[in-house]
């Protein structure tokens, strides 16, 4: 049977070296704590931190207006998609771009209920509640 291991000593001098210093800090009347909290671990796991990355990034916006734009040309009539095409998505906001005046009314006019209502049942009614056409 092996012996146990014995506690590593750098860790019981720092211990016990902090203790020394505290109670000394104590007696000469001097504050320690901000001492204390910066020999602190304030690390945070990587899978903590990256969701506000990416956040950051705007990554999910971009991929969600990547899917919008495949869905756009591949759902709609290709008329359509020849004149008028997406080009921003921001608060549930469709903004499509259309080439002339003349396709903004027939879309406006004809198509836009259709548009919409394929939209929101690819993506959800949350992420595309409404959309903004102009030339």
């Amino acid at each position: 049977m092996r012996p146990s291991p014995r506690p590593d000593r750098h860790v019981a001098r720092h211990a016990a070296f902090t203790a020394r210093e505290r109670v000394l800090a104590t007696w000469r009347g001097v504050d320690v704590t901000s001492l204390e909290s910066a020999g602190k671990n304030h690390s945070r796991p990587l899978a903590a931190l990256l969701p506000d990355v990416l956040t950051g990034l705007g990554l999910d916006r971009r991929q969600a207006h990547a899917e919008i734009i495949k869905v756009w040309n591949s759902l709609l009539d290709p008329q359509v998609t020849a004149h008028a095409q997406p080009t921003g998505l921001n608060k549930g906001t469709l903004f499509v771009t259309v080439d002339s005046s003349v396709w903004l009314d027939e879309i406006v006019r004809y198509r836009r209920r259709e548009i919409l209502a394929r939209l929101q049942h690819s993506f959800g009614k949350e992420t595309v509640k409404r959309i903004s056409f102009r030339v």
